[in-house]
């Protein structure tokens, strides 16, 4: 047995409910045998993940969530995406492991060495990232069964200034980035998106960060399943790198409560 805690959860909402926010980046823990495998001291790996973590992102789902007239459902990493981030392919078809950022990081947000470049990735694959795959296209399913469709709100945020890792940074970097997909994202779901966003400033499009989440088995093939990632710019809500929460989170979580209720009905 082990005492790390489990590696995701799926919070039950209504049950008339399609929507699911998932939220993979917004934990900090690392497991000690994961940890063992990370070159970085442990102030090192402290910065990391002030970089790296998508703070605060839980607490804006459960807000709300809690605020929504319909309440949604909740898929939320509970480790580190140091561990293994879920939202890579675990193969060759991800961009980001030009940068060493595959399903499993051997480099960190600074181009600096997270991992040995000869480590195996797979073991981590295989006890993190495809479980957790599972059990979001289980999800899906299960919201396509009573709802006969999903909506995958996923919710991230991005630091205000450029990070080195970044691919595609030198686009603008918007209040709110709404990441889209041709297939998944109907122009009905990003108008209302646009419009719960408004009180919180100007909404971009796939800038600094573009597409969505969906789980393979439905990704390009199953049009009831709709997906948005609303990437929230840091300095909207919490104090950079990895600071506390302020009151800019509450009128992010009324935005999101609004997207909800909009795309529930």
């Amino acid at each position: 047995m082990t005492d790390t805690p489990p590696s995701f959860e799926l919070l039950p909402g209504a049950a008339d409910s399609p929507v699911i926010l998932h939220v993979p980046h917004s934990a900090r823990e690392i497991p000690p045998d994961v940890r063992a495998g990370i070159v970085l001291g442990d102030d090192a790996l402290e910065r990391e993940l002030d970089h790296i973590t998508d703070a605060h992102t839980a607490e804006l789902a459960e807000v709300a969530a809690g605020l929504a007239g319909t309440t949604p459902w909740r898929f939320v990493n509970r480790l580190s995406r140091l561990v293994v981030d879920p939202e890579r392919f675990p193969d060759e078809r991800e961009e980001m492991t030009a940068v060493g950022m595959g399903a499993v990081y051997t480099r960190t947000t600074h181009r600096g060495v997270l991992r040995d470049a000869d480590t195996d990735p797979e073991p981590l694959i295989e006890r993190y990232f495809h479980p957790y795959a599972r059990a979001m296209t289980e999800a899906v399913a299960d919201r396509l069964a009573a709802t006969g469709r999903a909506v995958i709100v996923d919710v991230h945020s991005y630091p205000t200034e450029r990070l080195p890792y970044e691919l595609h940074g030198e686009g603008p970097r918007p209040p709110v980035c709404l990441g889209t997909d041709a297939f998944h994202t109907s122009a009905e779901l990003l108008a209302a998106a646009r419009e719960a966003f408004a009180p919180c400033g100007e909404t971009g499009l796939d800038s600094p960060f573009a597409g969505t989440y969906v789980p393979l088995d439905f990704y390009g093939k199953r049009a009831e399943v709709g997906a948005l990632m609303v990437e929230i710019r840091r300095d909207m809500y919490m104090t950079e790198p990895g600071g506390p929460a302020g009151p800019g989170l509450t009128r992010l979580a009324e935005a999101l409560a609004a997207l909800v209720d909009a795309v529930s009905d």
